[in-house]
């Protein structure tokens, strides 16, 4: 049953099956709420949007503007402080300082009632004093001036509407008749469940050893924790392993998938398990768990968090296919069927078959994630998750969360929007995307709003540049400009982006033309990268990728994703957006033809950029030149200069 007042309509409001789930959200993050909010006749209508702490208590409040009037709906902006469950309701009330003020405002210039006008508005601003003691001075005031025989109708209405008084009652309202909705919940979590920038490397690629007779020593963790410095002067939060786990022999993959492996060959890392153990062993080759926990110190020291794969799938030589054959699919002719994405054949891996002992394997996994938490883990990118139910990751991540809030998930699922939105609202922090494939002013204007305001309520995008299995067409010419250009809009368009090692050499080669795929793929092979070589000669993006990880960490707007603006301009191949947190405001131009120099006027939609005048002074964070911009600004950005210049990327003077 509705209220005295109907509120309907809410959002943010996820619906998930029979369940309303948490709005996502991290501390000091804005959420814009709304409502369609209705009554009978023309007497004021207030509406307020409420904030409840963990605690159930009332942590604030906030008085909702009319998007635009005669719509009746409603919005404002809530935002919480800490991690936990939070609540938001809306509240609507009859308003009849509000009523006064519009009818009074009409009828006493028309001496229309007058006299009784001002009686009114005494009883309004002295049930309003009996109410909010706090106001006792500003409102003693008007109820003197109300009163006070000397002065005219006109003069008393004008001297109870002030700009101080509006205010006060706007903060404080006389309430009557109060409706409130139902409260929803918001999931606020740690800032890492937002921010991040991540960065990918295999262990055994990183510290290896060419012998004389071509052969390759694998590296190992204590080898690959020397690559860290690197990685951490880069800028990056985060380093992401793929599985360290024991490697399964039988049908193991060679060189370029091939099926004829040698007997150097060191095996695809997602084929797990083997004679050595399961998911909760370490690849011999790399070191023990001693080892990997030195590496997780390592890394810890220099702020960098470690995320560790977690590939809920098996080798033929996993113990699972001998203790828990029941978890897997038998297909006639009793054989147990390997994982397949026709026409690729994946003969060295096994899937779990989640229906034939749910509650077992929901059990197992948990003792495997509780064990690498306990050995410094909060961060798991989970390969493929959209191949297992959802219930399963409700389950799962729901518990491990309940006990370690601050744990992370990033879904790698590259398939359907609607099973990558079912496993963010089923759980998950963070999502790979489709950014990896949209490269046109039209496909990133529509795709930006999509993940910025559409869908930021429940499933919260991580931009990757590349990644081991995808090596997109776009990058595939080895034009170094591309390269820079997609950086800064994944690492500026987000509050998430990724990048696999290689990427900053520009690596190029496909397997084959019109594949997606490496030549000599790190997957099947140790990859073994000349880095210092590379920076002596210059042939590396990494000082760019650098610039941009700065830019990133010193500026708040760019740690934030629903604050994301597009704006017009008159190039099909230039795009301008806008991000502003606060008093930061940055303004990001690129040239998406990383050929040609492109020049075009960018039109601000200064409203938007909250700027009050419109003559304004930037500074370019790339290369520090200051310019003077305005709403309509010429700009040129030719990327056949220094990869630099193929965006601007400006803070602005507020």
């Amino acid at each position: 049953m509705i209220g005295r007042f109907p509120i309907v309509d809410i959002a943010p409001v996820i619906r998930f099956g029979d369940e309303v789930i948490g709005v996502k959200a991290v501390p000091g993050e804005k959420i814009a709420v709304s409502a369609t909010v209705t009554r009978e006749g023309h007497d004021a209508l207030g509406v307020h949007a409420v904030l409840f702490d963990p605690n159930g208590k009332e942590s604030a409040r906030h008085p909702m503007r009319e998007v635009w009037p005669g719509t009746d709906r409603y919005e404002a902006s809530l935002v919480p402080q800490s991690v936990g469950a939070w609540k938001f309701a809306i509240e609507a009330f009859d308003d009849p300082f509000h009523t006064w003020e519009h009818d009074a405002g009409i009828k006493i210039p028309a001496g229309i009632d007058a006299e009784l006008c001002i009686d009114m508005g005494i009883e309004i601003f002295e049930r309003a004093l009996t109410e909010n003691p706090q106001g006792k001075t500003i409102l003693a005031s008007a109820i003197a001036s109300l009163k006070n025989s000397t002065l005219s109708p006109i003069e008393k209405f004008e001297s109870a509407t002030s700009s101080e008084i509006k205010e006060f009652f706007t903060l404080h309202p006389s309430k009557r008749f109060t409706t409130v909705s139902e409260k929803f919940p918001i999931r606020v979590e740690p800032e890492r469940a937002l921010v991040g920038a991540w960065y990918e490397f295999f262990p055994r690629s990183e510290g290896t050893v060419k012998n004389a007779d071509g052969s390759i020593t694998s590296g190992n963790f204590q080898t690959a924790a020397k690559r860290l410095p690197a990685v951490a002067e880069m800028g990056f939060d985060i380093i992401y392993l793929p599985p360290i786990h024991p490697i399964g022999k039988s049908f193991r993959k060679g060189k370029n998938n091939t099926l004829t492996p040698s007997i150097s060959d060191p095996g695809v890392p997602w084929a797990i398990g083997g004679g050595d153990g399961g998911h909760d062993a370490i690849n011999p080759e790399l070191g023990t768990i001693a080892d990997f926990e030195f590496f997780v110190s390592q890394a810890k020291k220099l702020n960098l968090e470690v995320a560790l794969d977690l590939a809920l799938q098996a080798s033929p030589d996993h113990p699972w296919v001998k203790e828990h054959p029941e978890w897997f699919t038998t297909r006639p002719d009793g054989t147990i069927a390997y994982a397949e994405n026709p026409p690729k054949k994946y003969q060295d891996i096994y899937p779990i078959n989640f229906d034939n002992d749910f509650a077992g394997i929901v059990d197992e996994v948990m003792r495997i994630m509780l064990f690498w938490i306990s050995k410094g883990i909060k961060t798991f990118r989970v390969d493929n998750p959209h191949t297992k139910p959802v219930r399963f990751w409700q389950k799962v991540i729901g518990e491990i969360n309940y006990i370690y809030p601050d744990v992370v998930f990033l879904s790698e699922a590259f398939t359907r929007p609607a099973m990558m939105h079912a496993l963010g609202k089923a759980g998950f922090q963070q999502s790979y995307t489709y950014f990896t494939w949209r490269t046109t002013k039209s496909e990133l204007t529509e795709y930006g709003n999509e993940v910025a305001h559409h869908s930021s309520a429940y499933f919260r995008p991580n931009f990757w540049v590349n990644t081991p299995d995808i090596l997109p067409f776009h990058l595939q010419s080895g034009n170094p400009a591309v390269f820079a250009q997609r950086a800064v809009l994944a690492s500026t368009m987000v509050p998430a982006w990724g990048m696999y090692a290689g990427y900053e050499l520009f690596e190029h080669i496909p397997i084959r033309d019109g594949a997606e795929e490496y030549r000599d793929s790190e997957k099947y092979e140790i990859k073994v990268r000349d880095w210092n070589g590379a920076t002596k000669a210059g042939l590396t993006l990494a000082p760019f990728i650098t610039q941009l990880n700065k830019i990133r960490r010193e500026h708040p707007a760019l740690q934030r994703l629903r604050n994301l603006q597009f704006h017009a301009t008159d190039s099909d191949q230039i795009l301008a957006y806008s991000k502003r947190e606060g008093n930061d405001l940055i303004l990001v131009v690129v040239n998406l033809d990383p050929i040609r120099a492109q020049e075009t006027t960018v039109h601000w939609n200064m409203s938007a950029l909250e700027i009050p005048h419109d003559v304004f002074e930037v500074t370019d964070l790339l290369d520090g030149r200051e310019f003077t911009w305005s709403p309509h600004t010429f700009v040129r950005l030719d990327p056949t200069r220094p990869v630099g210049k193929i965006a601007h990327i400006v803070t602005v003077k507020i």
